[in-house]
């Protein structure tokens, strides 16, 4: 393994992108730790919020803190990290089947993805720009901003200049990202996705040393089967990354002979079908479901009328409790839904029958057109429920672990760090490979 990390490093250009995504992240790092200006009172406001784990609003920022690395709770320029981007990312993709003028962009190459990325970047803008209002105005509502109001001319711009810092720094996070993708290794937005979840590694093994110090026997005892249940959780989320149906596929081969076109024998390859094509997209999107309600009724809860009021207190205790197993099983299967919802999404974007009959491959056995988009659809069902199901059972073990009296990384950080890691492991093996070298997993 050493003499393989030597061999990257000794290739130039490779040590190039290394040392550039490194500093990179560095200066991200930096910017983490520039924070929105509050007073004591209000930071610990802030802390005391983020603290209070069986509290809905906790358990929304909670999910939110998991994309920033611990700048939201520091309320940090940063805060927001790249998730508007992520949410504009997710709403194009939703939108390219539904316009036909998305369909368009894809179907032009390079210069079609270059100006998809560009309406992705500008709808980020005013996402981030509502998030912000959105975040200010629940700060607002928990007492840790207390002068917040773009109305009021006394605070007006001091409240601008709070909600223009937060989507700069998303805007500079973005462009960063993008200059990793170019310049470094792996893709940028990702990576930084990373890089936040391994900031809050360290917070996490201090809490498990302190619990074992002052908890005896019981809680090493704890504390190894955590550890068991990670190790198993992260081997699964390897298996079913990497797991995928091939189908095969011949493609007639075509030569010149004289004047004349003749067909020779076809080549054989595959369409790898993923089991989890979806990644950890269902895990947002089920949370925000579940979430966002709990949010609203938190707000209703504050009105005169007290009929809203009732209601809004008993969605929040009793409907959509973190603390109880039913909102789990809501979870788990909003979960699967999801898996399957973008699945299909994605199904239809890639378009496979019809490419393939195109370029006049056939799968053996079925006829081109629609056997073959059958056949296809038949496997895609099949995969994406084992993968719909096992994103489901992640999405559950942190409350099982909890019940268990320990505390688990969120299933969407687990699968985002594996699966950058792997992703960004696949490319150095290609820039290996490419440059002559042995493979860095061979």
């Amino acid at each position: 393994m050493w003499e393989k990390l030597r061999s990257i490093w000794t290739v130039p250009d490779l040590r190039k992108k290394i040392l550039f995504t490194l500093g990179m992240l560095l200066l991200f790092r930096i910017l983490a730790h520039i924070n929105v200006p509050l007073s004591p009172t209000e930071q610990k406001s802030l802390n005391d919020l983020f603290n209070k784990g069986d509290n809905p609003v906790g358990q929304l920022l909670g999910l939110l803190d998991v994309f920033s690395g611990g700048s939201l709770q520091n309320f940090s320029i940063v805060a927001f990290s790249v998730y508007p981007y992520i949410t504009a990312t997710i709403v194009m993709q939703l939108l390219q089947p539904i316009i036909p003028a998305l369909q368009n962009l894809s179907a032009q190459g390079e210069a079609g993805r270059l100006r998809f990325s560009q309406i992705t970047r500008i709808i980020t803008v005013p996402l981030a720009f509502l998030q912000a209002l959105g975040q200010c105005a629940l700060f607002q509502q928990e007492k840790v901003l207390t002068n917040f109001s773009l109305i009021d001319p006394q605070y007006a711009l001091q409240s601008f200049a709070i909600v223009a810092s937060l989507i700069t720094g998303t805007m500079v996070l973005v462009w960063l990202g993008e200059l990793i993708t170019e310049k470094g290794i792996g893709n940028g937005i990702s990576i930084i996705i990373l890089a936040n979840i391994l900031s809050n590694l360290p917070k996490y093994v201090q809490q498990g040393i302190t619990a074992a110090q002052s908890g005896g026997s019981g809680t090493v005892v704890s504390l190894g089967v955590f550890a068991i249940i990670g190790i198993i959780t992260i081997l699964g989320i390897v298996y079913i990354y990497l797991g995928q149906r091939r189908v095969p596929v011949q493609y007639p081969t075509k030569r010149n002979v004289g004047r004349n076109m003749m067909v020779g024998s076809a080549q054989t390859t595959y369409i790898p079908m993923q089991i989890n094509s979806a990644g950890m997209i269902p895990l947002i999107f089920a949370s925000s479901m579940l979430l966002f309600p709990t949010v609203i009724a938190r707000y209703l809860s504050t009105s005169t009328t007290p009929w809203i009021k009732n209601v809004a207190l008993w969605v929040s205790v009793n409907l959509i409790n973190p603390t109880e197993w039913w909102y789990w099983v809501f979870n788990f299967l909003l979960v699967v839904a999801f898996t399957y919802f973008y699945a299909y999404v994605l199904w239809q974007q890639q378009n496979i029958p019809e490419n393939l009959q195109k370029q006049g491959a056939f799968i053996p056995g079925y006829r081109p057109g629609e056997p073959t988009s059958r056949y296809l659809l038949n496997i895609l069902n099949r995969i994406t429920l084992a993968g719909a199901l096992f994103l489901g059972v992640i999405t559950v073990l942190p409350f099982v672990a909890r019940v268990g009296g320990n505390q688990m990384l969120g299933a969407a950080a687990l699968l985002i760090a594996v699966g950058v890691v792997l992703d960004t492991v696949r490319q150095l093996e290609s820039q290996m490979v490419m440059r002559n070298y042995s493979g860095f997993l061979s």
